[in-house]
């Protein structure tokens, strides 16, 4: 294991670039101050409900790069109690395998996302697959450390573009991950 190094960084922010009604309804789920796992399942809730298309981002921004996967920051909480990022993923791209510093909550808003979840091996030499998640257009997932062990991969032919929020400030970290695992990965999924 090793510390994180930003795994995509995330374009400046210019203000909030999220529709308001999403921003609030997000702020109401932080503001009942759960347990992460709670406050990552309202807030993935919302998302749900109030799930914005892929033209959150601009043309050129749904296009992506070439060399890696993308991170749009497309908004910080005031006070740092959650980032909301879009990710581009063009077909091939993927994360290592990581956690995160803090809960989180994804939406698909175009295309397939391939998601492999692990579990770290006692004595923390290795990695026990989970779990493999096909999430298309419109799937939400939530999640919260520990136990939040995944790889994102897009092994579809078209573009992947998702909506992320972090219970976190991703323009100061610079990224939500907290560790990269370059650990031996064991087995098939159970």
């Amino acid at each position: 294991m090793s510390t994180a190094a930003p795994l995509a960084s995330a374009t400046p922010l210019l203000g909030s670039r999220c529709p308001a009604g999403l921003i609030t309804r997000i702020r109401q789920a932080v503001a009942q101050h759960g347990s992460w796992p709670e406050t990552a399942e309202a807030v993935g809730a919302q998302l749900r409900q109030h799930l914005p298309g892929p033209d959150i981002l601009t043309a050129q921004e749904r296009l992506g790069d070439p060399s890696r996967y993308q991170a749009h920051l497309l908004h910080v909480e005031p006070d740092g109690s959650f980032s909301v990022l879009a990710l581009v993923w063009r077909p091939g791209q993927a994360t290592t395998i990581h956690d995160h510093v803090a809960w989180g909550a994804f939406a698909v808003l175009q295309g397939t996302e391939h998601e492999e979840t692990f579990a770290l091996t006692p004595g923390q030499a290795a990695l026990t697959p989970l779990a493999t998640n096909q999430n298309n257009a419109g799937d939400v997932s939530a999640f919260a450390p520990p136990g939040d062990i995944h790889r994102i991969t897009n092994r579809a032919g078209a573009t992947v573009i998702q909506l992320h929020v972090y219970g976190t400030d991703v323009g100061r970290l610079g990224t939500s991950v907290r560790r990269v695992y370059d650990v031996p990965v064991l087995g098939t999924p159970a």
